[in-house]
């Protein structure tokens, strides 16, 4: 008897299109702006990390990983919402370690974000950390750009990085998280190495890896053909230095205008899409890294200390007494349905001592890409991070960028 034959499969060349996407790219004006603002706050958030105790363990990576973990270190870096990447952690180290330009950030920077945005957001609510899994990819094609790969080793760099696109949202408010990003810059500048040494490798392995982690390998070949802008989408700039989830509910309380004193405060109630809350995994944090990812603590600390800063999210500040007080006191309400991090919107209503009750309704946080920062908010964010260094990041190009990290962060 016959047996009848296998179901057909189809193939999606999604590696070679947008390899050929990157290196064929010609950055638009609006894409050169954003490369810029992406390199100084990247610098920027890398120079207020410099003293996190985590350094002393990240000197063990190579330069790439190196920067890259400092970079991401303080959560203080852009993310793309459509991915839920932090591209530029990833994108920018790996150009100023490899002597790449704007142009090689932007190649790996809209490759990242059109295969994050493919792997959806099925993909990070299942508990992958998506700025690795798609970073790794993001490094690689920053890495063939900057060495003058040209499109198919740059495809064979994207396959060799396959085998290091990882990392799971279970080390959020550990010291895995930085270096989970660092792993992935690491991969990337390796793979490009290797493709440019003459490895081979099968292109088609990044259409088997997205169907194993739930991607969409048709959307991204839909994505590929997408020309412009360099990023779909933008990319999100943070006010406060914790988890994007939690820059709305900060920014919500904010509006309250402080008017009270937070010990009068009797109980606090947040009512916000479930999909917001999927990386806030530490209701009762211990650390400043897990208060990073603590919806309860984020608002403490913005009841406490008005705008929250670097200092809010230390140890020290997570262990007050009051701070533990109104972490006790609040509670969340998720509403069904949302698929990224910024669906719907965020209500939340304080009731004081004397029975008044305060209500604040939020949609886009500041630095939102439908709401994006000012001059004044990209200045004062600088000045937070880098001080009396911000003059001279504020003038930096990528190639005194690249000069400027290595004798500042490397030595």
């Amino acid at each position: 008897m016959a047996t009848a034959p296998p179901p057909s499969r189809t193939f999606y060349t999604v590696a070679e299109p947008l390899a050929a996407w990157a290196i064929g790219f010609d950055p638009s004006a609006e894409d050169l702006a954003l490369a810029r603002r992406s390199l100084l706050d990247t610098v920027a958030v890398m120079w207020a990390g410099r003293r996190h105790p985590l350094c002393r363990v990240f000197g063990r990576l190579s330069e790439a990983g190196r920067l890259a973990a400092l970079a991401h270190v303080l959560d203080y870096d852009d993310l793309h919402l459509p991915s839920t990447t932090h591209i530029s952690a990833v994108c920018v180290p790996v150009a100023l370690s490899c002597g790449g330009d704007a142009r090689a950030y932007l190649a790996g920077a809209g490759v990242m974000a059109r295969l994050g945005a493919a792997l959806g957001w099925r993909h990070y609510e299942a508990g992958w950390h998506a700025t690795c899994t798609a970073g790794a990819f993001g490094a690689a094609v920053t890495a063939a750009v900057a060495r003058g790969l040209d499109a198919e080793r740059t495809g064979v760099a994207m396959a060799l990085a396959v085998p290091a696109a990882g990392g799971v949202q279970r080390a959020f408010g550990t010291s895995a998280k930085s270096l989970q990003v660092g792993f992935a810059a690491e991969a990337g500048v390796r793979a490009a190495a290797l493709a440019q040494a003459g490895a081979s490798a099968d292109v088609g392995a990044l259409e088997d890896w997205m169907g194993l982690v739930g991607g969409d390998p048709a959307a991204l070949a839909a994505a590929a053909a997408v020309a412009v802008p360099a990023v779909p989408g933008g990319l999100a700039i943070k006010v406060y230095p914790c988890c994007y989830a939690l820059q709305r509910p900060i920014a919500a309380v904010a509006e309250f205008g402080m008017e009270f004193k937070p010990d009068a405060v009797r109980s606090i109630r947040v009512t916000t899409p479930a999909s917001s809350l999927a990386p806030l995994i530490h209701s009762r944090p211990s650390t400043g890294l897990e208060g990073k990812f603590s919806l309860e603590y984020a608002i403490a600390a913005a009841l406490l200390d008005g705008r929250p800063g670097l200092a809010s999210f230390t140890d020290e500040a997570v262990g007050r007494p009051e701070a533990a007080r109104l972490v006790e006191l609040v509670e969340t309400v998720p509403l069904q349905g949302g698929a990224d991090l910024l669906a719907g919107e965020v209500e939340i209503e304080v009731t004081l001592s004397d029975g008044e009750c305060l209500h604040a309704r939020l949609e886009l946080p500041p630095g939102a890409p439908g709401r994006p920062p000012t001059d004044e908010e990209l200045r004062g964010k600088l000045e937070l991070c880098a001080g009396g260094e911000a003059d001279r990041i504020a003038a930096l190009s990528w190639e005194a960028a690249a000069a400027y990290v290595h004798n500042r962060f490397m030595a």
